[in-house]
């Protein structure tokens, strides 16, 4: 026989709440897939309500269409009436861990974001943390750059341990393989990311890769995370997972404490009613 319990008010309640707080806790946050990394524009404008925006228009149109059921498209714009100086060139690609949606969510802000950053320049290129947008009035589609683009190093001492060290550069020697344009590894704590732009062959994938690990070892030394980002590739490492500690890190962590001491407090009191009230029903019947 099933038996079926009924929840008291309060107890459904404070189920509701842990339900609540349990789902903040886990459910994935956008917010993160969308923060900034880097941007830069071209010196170079172009004139309002000419040919070349007209083609930029239509091509950060495309990449933000085409984002809903792919993950990474490059293009090549020239509407009727431009000249082969209007041609605009242009790619997105996401990380290669991100859903449709979110991947599509990702490109959307990217795409706004460079609509204020880069306001009338013939190119401009966004990198944030789930997706990348690049478009220039020179074609850069499947040319080879290991060209720095961003690093940042842990500030501090970085590893005590020769172990960790170890596991460091055995998962850069994993993540500069080769064979994928996208790649996850880990050892131990240490976790990894790596990725090429997919307009690259698989050659100059690995090529790109391996200057990025090269340099990550090189210029970053015993840092416990860093990000090394070139024009074609990127590689990153971390402790605290494949991403860097961003600033919003401490923010989480207070938030997180400040959520879980509400919970113990409520569950005390919860704790105390609950007693109380049994104390008042055994007065009661006698």
């Amino acid at each position: 026989m099933n038996m079926i319990t009924e929840l008291s008010p309060s107890k459904s309640s404070m189920f509701c709440f842990f339900l609540l707080i349990f789902s903040l806790l886990t459910a994935p946050s956008s917010s993160s897939t969308n923060s900034f990394i880097y941007g830069g524009c071209t010196q170079l404008k172009y004139a309002p309500a000419s040919p070349y925006e007209s083609n930029v228009n239509s091509i950060l149109t495309s990449v933000v269409n085409s984002a809903s059921s792919t993950s990474f498209n490059n293009f090549k714009i020239s509407l009727p009436g431009s000249t082969q100086n209007d041609i605009v060139y242009g790619l997105f690609q996401c990380r290669g861990d991100l859903t449709n949606s979110d991947c599509h969510d990702c490109v959307v802000h990217a795409v706004s974001q460079l609509g204020t950053l880069c306001v009338g320049t013939s190119g401009g290129a966004l990198q944030l943390e789930g997706c990348y947008v690049k478009y220039d009035n020179i074609s850069f589609l499947g040319v080879a750059d290991k060209t720095v683009v961003y690093k940042k190093c842990e500030p501090s001492i970085g590893y005590d341990d020769s172990d960790s060290l170890t596991r460091r550069d055995a998962v850069l020697a994993y993540l500069a393989g080769g064979g994928q344009y996208f790649r996850v590894g880990g050892s131990g704590k240490v976790q990894g990311i790596a990725q090429c732009v997919q307009d690259l062959s698989m050659s100059a994938c690995q090529d790109c890769l391996s200057e990025a690990t090269g340099r990550l070892r090189n210029e970053c030394g015993g840092s416990a995370w860093a990000d090394m980002f070139l024009a074609k590739c990127y590689v990153r490492y971390s402790e605290r997972g494949y991403h860097s500690k961003s600033e919003n890190d401490d923010e989480m962590e207070k938030t997180l404490a400040i959520i879980i001491g509400l919970i113990v407090g409520v569950a005390v009191i919860i704790v105390l009613l609950s007693a109380l009230s049994k104390l008042w029903e055994k007065k009661g019947g006698k």
